[in-house]
């Protein structure tokens, strides 16, 4: 790829926002200095004050490959999370057959390797009959161990409390879970499944996938977790009663457990189900305003560690039908970044933390080497944004397989023009790169 020379950036990095020039040799950030002689350089890019920031790692998206490609591909959704200026991605084990042997583990790798425009890795599914497998597992093969410990798409529920302990004693690596209470869940759901049929109005989705069943279940987990000792990260926060679970005491890098929040949680309330419907039917639920402004207080203090997308594409076919057949789940891995810029503008959130929770906070929680900061030395996975340049979500721009976004018709004040993934610019102002470089993530685990 030889040598590219991004003049005249303004960087977000480290807590810091300051002008530089980056110089990128084929797939590393190789200086970062004030001013940089473009002498030699045959590829310069000047961005005239646009904003560089890391490439975002998002540590929980569903591709759908194996088995639910109609849906989804590794191909098609890892080019959208490129658009959307993720670079990395860590995908879930509930496809078709399901990521809960080494073999099916290395098979999904081999198809990334041939597909994936972003970097990928895998978290391997563990089930209620597979420790074996887990204790097999080589802690630095993929980012980590993935529990259902609530019922979710693929049918993948670990309720053998007597397994979960067994497999929290058993790995170093992350443990991350999916936390609803499977009776709960079930008793709110006989209620309206006796009241409504199959036809239950979405609005109860909330009811029925309660806070009660989700803070039932992460907060056993966590009282497991800190007996057992093991690594525990607590996926998709939806309540402001779980973020009580939480330490913001000490720096992430000393924390055995920890959280992450995701976009639809942040943004969406129960008010908007009236206009959205099934479009933001989501495990777990979104929730109250009140539950949303929690969310929003504990990622600001850090008691929540990672924003992600949980991203989980259907078709609109699926999601369209009535409240028992419609799947939970949806696309965001494009909109993302733009959403919570949107949030940048109205004062919510500065441009150091949306960096912090995105791109440094996954990096550092699952012990990626060498991706999440502007370093040299580092890989050149970079995003340039340009914070003043409006577009509007339509079906002619989004890129998921599915065709469809839940931010359909919203406007984003911020565009991103340039993703470089590994020092290939793989999108440039809504253009696709036919080639892809992406890499297998690696890791620093001793």
């Amino acid at each position: 790829m030889g040598r590219i020379l991004i003049k005249n950036a303004t960087i977000v990095n480290d807590n810091r926002i300051f002008p530089a020039d980056i110089l990128l040799e084929d797939d590393v950030i190789l200086k970062i200095e004030d001013q940089i002689s473009s002498d030699g350089v045959a590829n310069v890019i000047d961005l005239e004050g646009k904003y560089v920031i890391p490439g975002a790692i998002d540590d929980q998206v569903h591709f759908r490959e194996p088995g639910l490609t109609h849906k989804g591909t590794i191909a098609t959704e890892s080019r959208a999370a490129v658009a959307g200026g993720i670079t990395s991605f860590m995908e879930q084990p509930n496809t078709n057959p399901q990521t809960t042997t080494i073999e099916a583990l290395e098979e999904k790798f081999e198809m990334a390797r041939n597909s994936a425009f972003a970097n990928y890795s895998f978290l391997f599914g563990g089930t209620n009959d597979n420790l074996e497998e887990i204790k097999k597992l080589d802690k630095n093969a993929c980012s980590g161990i993935k529990l259902f410990l609530g019922s979710s798409t693929g049918n993948m529920l670990v309720d053998n409390e007597e397994v979960i302990e067994k497999i929290f004693r058993n790995t170093e690596m992350v443990i991350s879970a999916h936390c609803e209470d499977e009776a709960t869940i079930k008793a709110n759901f006989a209620k309206y499944k006796a009241q409504y049929g199959d036809d239950i109005p979405v609005k109860y989705h909330p009811l029925i996938r309660s806070a009660e069943a989700c803070y039932l279940s992460s907060s056993r987990a966590i009282a497991l977790a800190k007996k057992t000792g093991a690594r525990f990260h607590v996926f998709h926060l939806s309540t402001g009663i779980e973020t009580e679970l939480f330490r913001n005491d000490i720096p992430l890098e000393d924390k055995k457990i920890t959280a992450e929040v995701c976009i639809h949680h942040l943004w969406f309330s129960e008010e908007d189900y009236d206009t959205k419907g099934t479009l933001i039917k989501w495990n777990p639920a979104v929730k109250t305003a009140t539950d949303r402004d929690q969310l929003w207080e504990a990622l600001l203090d850090d008691r929540i560690d990672v924003v992600a997308t949980d991203h989980a594409p259907h078709t609109l076919e699926e999601k369209n039908n009535m409240y028992t057949s419609a799947p939970s789940g949806g696309p965001l891995v494009q909109h993302a970044l733009p959403a919570m810029l949107e949030k940048y503008h109205s004062g919510k959130i500065s441009l150091e933390k949306i960096v912090e929770k995105m791109c440094h906070n996954p990096a550092k929680l699952f012990q990626i080497k060498k991706r999440g900061f502007i370093r040299e030395g580092f890989y050149a996975d970079l995003v340039v944004l340009d914070l003043n340049d409006s577009w509007t979500v339509t079906k002619e721009n989004i890129a998921y397989k599915c065709g469809w976004s839940p931010f359909e018709g919203n406007s984003f004040k911020s565009r991103i023009t340039h993703t470089f993934v590994n020092g290939h610019l793989a999108y440039e102002n809504g253009n696709f790169s036919k080639e892809r470089k992406a890499m297998r993530l690696t890791y620093n685990r001793e």
